[in-house]
């Protein structure tokens, strides 16, 4: 569970945040992050997801001494699966 403080928060991003966590409630696909629940209350947000424990993958290439062809393939496999599977619920990943 991730707990986030609505006083370290701006009110857009509030809303940004309930609208990106209800976007992902909605999907079920592999390679994207499973949300189960969120909750609020007066002082903070609750998000209920899938344990991830593979960590940052800007972190995995750069700490990863070597991160071979096959590795970069599967991996970007798994990025454009999950992307295109968002497009095809018209929905557009930005960052």
């Amino acid at each position: 569970m991730k707990v986030i403080y609505k006083k370290a928060t701006t009110p857009e991003e509030q809303e940004r945040l309930t609208n990106e966590v209800n976007i992902l409630k909605s999907l079920d696909h592999p390679n994207i992050m499973k949300i189960y629940e969120f909750y609020q209350d007066e002082e903070k947000f609750y998000i209920v997801s899938e344990f991830l424990s593979g960590g940052e993958l800007f972190q995995k290439i750069s700490s990863s001494g070597n991160f071979g062809e096959k590795k970069a393939a599967k991996t970007i496999r798994q990025i454009v699966s999950a992307v295109q599977y968002c497009h095809m619920n018209k929905i557009v990943h930005r960052y």
